[in-house]
């Protein structure tokens, strides 16, 4: 009993260490942090809020009562519209062959059918259009990629008569929020010597995974907002109590070859191990997590983002609309001038002056008169129009549609697609990372399936015809893990270009064999580039003869 009660000690010593080091760096970033949610409530249209002294985030008073505080949100068009950009970048993944070899090109192509697969399955696009939200709001998105013992096809019965299923890859978007390095100035997250990541879950989903359990707490007490991006588990609306979990991942060292991850939650060590993945380059562990900037700051782990940037633009325009509309509101309502005691002033005040309204002042004095204020001075329309201009200068979207009269004096074809293309510029950094985070998901995805299908995998891949077939294969068969990008230097054009391209290459000939013929594979790739996947399905006229043969 004495040793069980020295190992729980420990045990509960090692959870308390997590959490006075997750709270020590939870306060080293706690500035990020309140600016990220500014960032939020800016984008959201919460416009009339700022960073108090103390560090929390407190709504601004009214000057005046009658002063107007109308938000004008020209963030949250300038967000979607970089969105919708990015939202081109949705590649084909492939593996490189190792080399010629028949045996490297047939590892390579299973490769690529397995990326091709799970990017279905788990229905990445969602994935990564949320991330890449994060991303450009926050300035940093997470990918966390995991292998869930849980998931997958039902293989047999275990000795306690539960299910034992083949396990299958489990890939998240994560906002910065949950994320703690030990080092804000370390860019490079590999580089980082650990990390915390800290999520919100139902107590029973924790009993599910560590078989511990928790009394935890009503999720209204824990600070993460649900809005952080902070995981609720999908229980969030039940009467079930939740609890704070603490990963922290530390890489490998000479004495810890393997890493170390440890888990704690509630005061207790749920976990404490080598890091559970051999997701590095030549067999090594390394952390689940990718990381997709908008912007690199130097010397900094976290992005920035276009909003930190457009929010004070966004303040002064909100101020001179307001201000504006209050001179518009002065010239049409009108301001009296009445000699004191001529009038009963309070009976004024709150008719106003109503048309036909009989007014009665006193014998002797001055009737009240209505002041001129003119119109609305230049300097607001100036000002409104150069915070416009900011707004794009700042962010880098030009809608043509919306500023079409800056290029009228362009009329060739030519000269609106060099324009295009200096629009597309300014979100070049964001590309790039996003391409950089799409190919490290196809590398951990990879080396995943290498780690846990030694024994034999059973999976629906597409078999090079344009059909998918059940294939079985080890993970020795998975030899190449050298992921590429399909047609890399044309993911930034639009559908109509992309179409354009196709059309040109089918013209040229460059996608038919030497008889002059198109592959059904080739024919189904170029049906769905153009938007018309489901007409590669329907079968072929000699495939109908032959099976009205049978």
């Amino acid at each position: 009993m004495e040793e069980i009660s020295v190992e729980t000690e420990r045990r509960r010593g090692e959870a308390a260490e997590i959490e006075r080091q997750f709270l020590r760096l939870q306060a080293e970033r706690r500035g990020l942090e309140r600016q990220w949610q500014l960032n939020l409530d800016f984008a959201a249209g919460r416009q009339y809020c700022r960073i108090s002294g103390s560090g929390e985030i407190v709504e601004t008073e009214k000057n005046y009562e009658w002063e107007q505080r109308r938000v004008f949100n020209h963030i949250a068009p300038i967000v979607d519209t970089r969105l919708s950009k990015l939202s081109r970048i949705r590649p084909a993944l492939a593996v490189r062959a190792a080399s010629a070899a028949e045996g490297d090109r047939a590892a390579a192509k299973l490769s690529s059918a397995i990326l091709s697969a799970v990017w279905e399955d788990k229905d990445m696009e969602s994935v990564i259009s949320r991330a890449t939200m994060w991303s450009e709001i926050c300035g940093t998105a997470f990918y966390k990629v995991m292998w869930d013992p849980a998931g997958g096809r039902k293989v047999g019965l275990g000795a306690d008569g539960g299910c034992v299923r083949e396990g299958d890859v489990v890939i998240k978007a994560l906002s910065p929020f949950g994320i703690y390095p030990y080092s804000l100035t370390e860019e490079e997250l590999d580089r980082q010597r650990g990390l915390i990541h800290a999520s919100v879950l139902p107590v029973g989903e924790i009993y599910s995974m560590y078989g511990i359990k928790l009394a935890g707490k009503p999720r209204g007490e824990f600070a993460f907002p649900a809005e952080a991006g902070i995981s609720a588990g999908e229980d969030g609306g039940t009467e079930e109590n939740f609890e704070l979990v603490l990963e922290r991942y530390e890489l490998p060292t000479a004495d810890c070859p393997e890493g170390r991850l440890s888990v704690a939650a509630g005061g207790e060590l749920l976990f404490d191990g080598a890091l559970p993945y051999v997701n590095g380059a030549d067999g090594t562990r390394r952390y689940p997590f990718i990381k997709q900037i908008s912007a690199p700051v130097p010397g900094a782990f976290f992005g920035a983002s276009v909003v930190e940037r457009l929010i004070p633009v966004q303040r002064a325009f909100n101020a001179v609309k307001n201000r504006k509309h209050e001179y518009l509101n002065r010239i049409a309502m009108g301001a009296v001038a009445v000699e004191d005691g001529s009038v009963d002033v309070e009976e004024l005040a709150e008719d106003g002056l109503a048309p036909g309204k009989i007014i009665v002042y006193r014998q002797g004095s001055n009737p009240p008169e209505m002041l001129t204020l003119g119109s609305v001075p230049d300097e607001f329309w100036k000002e409104e129009e150069c915070l416009l201009n900011e707004f794009i200068k700042i962010s880098g979207v030009n809608e043509l549609s919306e500023r079409a009269d800056s290029f009228a004096g362009v009329t060739s074809a030519t000269g609106l697609q060099l324009i295009l293309e200096q629009d597309d510029d300014r979100l070049n950094v964001a590309y790039q990372s996003l391409k950089s985070a799409i190919k490290a998901l196809g590398r951990q995805i990879l080396r995943l399936f290498g780690q846990f299908a030694a024994e034999g995998r059973l999976m629906r891949l597409d078999d090079g015809g344009g059909e998918r077939r059940a294939r079985f294969f080890r993970s020795s068969d998975i030899a190449s893990d050298d992921v590429v990008l399909e047609a890399d230097t044309d993911l930034n054009m639009t559908p109509a270009q992309r179409r354009t391209l196709i059309f040109e290459l089918l013209d040229k000939g460059l996608l038919s064999d030497d008889a002059g013929r198109i592959s059904a594979a080739v024919k189904k790739k170029i049906l769905s580039m153009l938007g018309y996947p489901s007409l590669a399905e329907y079968p072929s006229q000699e495939n109908l003869k032959g099976e009205n043969d049978d």
